[in-house]
């Protein structure tokens, strides 16, 4: 199986070839698979104005293969989809905007590792390595702007998402804005629920190593 690699500012340049196969693979699915033609780049690359530097991607890169899965988090202290894009989904609580809260956007497991008719044990280490990056980080919450199916779904993870306001159709979705909580009950959950026994964390990721970042110059 494949572990999750800690993509940033600091070690990108190690990283060219794995962000751009990731690029093309969200191109393929948001674009091919989901139809969000908005999307839709010539070049078969999808970036939008929140691949920045700020940008923090969690990749599985599986050897001899590439990558196979992942998502991204962006400061909230910053531009991001629900402030920038959709921030009528945050009518009633207000927009999450604090150091320790990040959203949450652009997950994807390719095809070949998705399992029908049961749960994807590569959509569980992905969400396992968000949960143990944002715990090392000290990252306490999630902001997500999602389709509302997502949300019985991570309370069955022990994410405890929360509402943000009312639910907006677009393109025929159901699109609400939540926070979740990354909490070490949420990552035993995970676990448990996943079968996964020990850290989905690429040897090379140290704990704590990101706080070169300096998250609050963001603001």
């Amino acid at each position: 199986m494949f572990k999750i690699h800690v993509i940033h500012a600091g070690n990108r340049h190690h990283y060219e070839e794995a962000l751009e196969q990731h690029h093309r693979i969200r191109h393929d699915i948001y674009v091919g698979e989901r139809k969000w033609m908005e999307l839709e780049r010539p070049d078969g690359r999808e970036i939008d104005q929140f691949d920045t530097d700020k940008a923090v991607y969690l990749l599985g890169i599986e050897p001899g293969r590439g990558v196979v899965g992942g998502s991204r988090l962006v400061p909230t202290l910053g531009p991001n989809l629900m402030s920038d894009v959709f921030p009528e989904l945050a009518n009633v609580r207000g927009l999450p905007r604090a150091y320790d809260i990040f959203e949450w956007t652009r997950i994807f497991i390719i095809p070949a590792k998705r399992e029908s008719g049961r749960l994807s044990q590569a959509a569980g280490i992905v969400y396992c390595g968000i949960l143990e990056f944002c715990l090392s980080q000290h990252i306490r919450q999630l902001s997500v702007v999602c389709e509302d199916y997502w949300i019985p779904r991570l309370q069955a993870l022990g994410w405890s998402p929360v509402r943000l306001g009312e639910a907006i159709l677009k393109d025929d979705m159901s699109i609400v804005g939540i926070t979740c909580d990354m909490t070490e009950e949420a990552l035993a959950k995970t676990r448990s629920t996943y079968s996964i026994d020990d850290s989905v964390m690429a040897p090379e990721f140290v704990p704590n190593e990101l706080l070169m970042l300096d998250f609050n110059s963001c603001q």
